[in-house]
């Protein structure tokens, strides 16, 4: 496999690029920043990950100006620069990347943190929820549980562990009930994928967070957690990341789901017609079923009982003002609940 060194040409952008070009070269080039580059690939500013979910958020559209999120002073070094000093400003930053510059301030390549030799491994704990009866898909799910389902030949919940592996996770604890054998008997400790897997059974269904409850002992660091049927090319470690940094008892991944009024909307005050828009497009932003958890939020899950995710971040955020955040996710995502999604995924 070539490394993504190799591969920061895919990583520049031309300054008058829309958002959409962005993210793809965000997806081509795999890394955490695009480099805003002139005719002559001569650096203008970087934009990261964090910046396009940030003006996503705050109403920017696909098709907009990449303009006014450029970071125009990104940290850079020289072609002579030593790894050490590399490394330094690396840790000072929190970077993952830095532009190699040459004396005209052309892009010449990418210093990054993974082939300096610190491929991070995490701690953390990811949990996956693999428990639901799957009923919308039936008859698919009468006799296999939702996360054996296969797609492009690859059963769901192994798509995930191997996404989530490359993002750095190695320990795996999974949630099952309705034909929960099958999927012990599948991955059993995990061996196999190179990874370690336990498992919570469930005795009855506990709904998307119930089985948190069952947890012993408690995690010391933050748990990721994902519904076993949300396939996504999200690095899940940024999600971890988003979490510590804004210091958040519960992180909720969000997408932005856009639907169409298929009528005209006519706006009045009194009789008097004040605004007429065509057919207008509503934004929202929509639960997109993974989730970064302090330990502490656990402990205020109902024991054994049935319990949804939104519930338990309404308690976080109303009953004990804790602070929760919202990541916005622009990389592909699919929740394989109806025929139609399962179908989609497998195309």
């Amino acid at each position: 496999m070539d490394k993504k060194s190799n591969n920061w040409r895919k990583s520049l952008v031309l300054a008058d690029s829309s958002i959409k070009e962005a993210i793809k070269a965000l997806d081509d080039g795999s890394m955490r920043f695009v480099m805003i580059v002139d005719s002559k690939h001569k650096l203008i500013g970087t934009i990261t990950d964090g910046d396009i979910r940030r003006g996503l958020l705050r109403g920017l559209t696909l098709s907009e100006s990449i303009e006014s999120i450029i970071n125009e002073n990104p940290i850079t070094t020289d072609v002579d620069a030593n790894i050490s000093t590399v490394e330094k400003l690396m840790v000072e930053h929190s970077i993952q990347q830095i532009p190699i510059l040459s004396e005209n301030g052309i892009v010449i390549g990418v210093h990054i943190w993974e082939e300096l030799g610190y491929l991070s491994h995490k701690d953390n704990l990811m949990v996956i929820m693999a428990g639901g009866k799957g009923t919308r898909l039936q008859p698919l799910t009468n006799e296999m549980p939702k996360p054996l389902l296969m797609v492009s030949g690859v059963p769901i919940i192994e798509h995930i562990i191997i996404r989530a592996k490359q993002n750095g996770f190695r320990n795996f604890l999974i949630a099952i009930n309705h034909l929960g054998n099958l999927v012990e008997n599948y991955l059993g400790d995990g061996s196999k994928l190179g990874v370690s897997i336990n498992y919570i059974r469930e005795e009855t269904e506990l709904g998307t967070a119930g089985a948190l409850s069952l947890i012993e002992p408690l995690p010391s660091l933050p748990i990721v957690v994902t519904n076993g049927d949300v396939l996504t090319s999200v690095d899940y470690s940024e999600i971890l990341e988003f979490h510590n940094d804004n210091r958040s008892a519960g992180t909720m991944a969000v997408r932005i789901q856009e639907s169409q009024n298929p009528y005209g909307v006519v706006e009045t005050e009194g009789f008097n017609i004040v605004e007429y828009r065509e057919k207008p497009i509503t934004k929202s932003l929509i639960n997109a079923g993974i989730y970064v958890l302090n330990p502490e939020a656990l402990s205020s899950i109902p024991k054994s009982k049935k319990h949804d995710m939104p519930e338990l971040f309404e308690t976080l955020r109303v009953e004990l003002n804790k602070k929760t955040t919202a990541f916005l996710i622009h990389e592909n995502w699919i929740d394989i609940g109806r025929p139609e999604d399962y179908l989609r995924a497998n195309q």
